[in-house]
């Protein structure tokens, strides 16, 4: 039998990589506990997300990808992860109180992984944005009917599968036919993507992690609000 750890005898840094284990494993009840020691040391809660949460679940997405991990596994992962968003959501949404944009994200028709844009919705929500997550397999339509009714600045797709990449170009050819393609951002995110590929589409952005995406959501509201200023 291992022996028990104690949490307050670790170090924040040791916190954070047991963090990444346990999410790893799929144990909230760990994380819940981790996330409040974390807190209750001074931690910031986006620290906690970014440097916790956030990394863990990078690992756990990148094995995924590469088939050392499976559905269920990713599954437990995810549910550690909510389980610690539990805690950090409202006190994210008060730090970051004001709005910074609104976002409607989704994977693309035909392709039903979402362990990338599930990680974006949340590290999205983190910064500040209000996201509305379409899930899996959306067509332009679906896309389109949530831009407009949500009044979205952003528009984020995802797409694992080389097949369903090309889908991307079909929902921005439809923004342009709607007249609506210069009211949003529109960013794409995916691993068999690229700078090159998201140019020939004419989105907007390629972001390459979730990091990057935030990043780059932040960049494009501020020239926006610069525009309507």
């Amino acid at each position: 039998m291992s022996e028990e750890i104690i949490l307050s005898e670790l170090s924040q840094e040791e916190i954070y990589e047991l963090m990444k284990e346990d999410l790893y494993d799929g144990l909230a009840n760990e994380i819940v506990e981790e996330v409040n020691e974390s807190l209750g040391r001074g931690q910031q809660p986006y620290e906690v997300l970014t440097y916790g949460l956030v990394a863990g679940m990078e690992i756990v997405g990148n094995d995924f990808r590469d088939g050392i991990l499976f559905v269920p596994e990713v599954l437990m992962a995810a549910k550690a992860m909510k389980a610690g968003m539990a805690i950090l959501r409202p006190l994210l949404a008060e730090t970051g109180a004001e709005k910074i944009g609104s976002m409607v994200i989704g994977t693309v028709k035909g392709d039903i992984h979402d362990i990338g844009k599930n990680l974006v919705t949340m590290m999205m929500e983190g910064a500040g944005f209000e996201v509305f997550d379409l899930g899996i397999n959306n067509s332009a339509e679906a896309y389109i009917e949530a831009i407009e009714k949500h009044d979205a600045d952003i528009l984020g797709m995802s797409a694992l599968l080389t097949t369903t990449m090309p889908y991307m170009k079909v929902v921005i050819d439809t923004l342009k036919e709607k007249g609506i393609r210069k009211d949003v951002v529109v960013l794409v995110g995916g691993a068999p993507l690229n700078e090159a590929f998201a140019e020939a589409i004419e989105a907007d952005a390629y972001c390459r992690d979730a990091a990057v995406a935030v990043e780059t959501a932040k960049k494009f509201m501020q020239i926006r609000r610069g525009v309507k200023a």
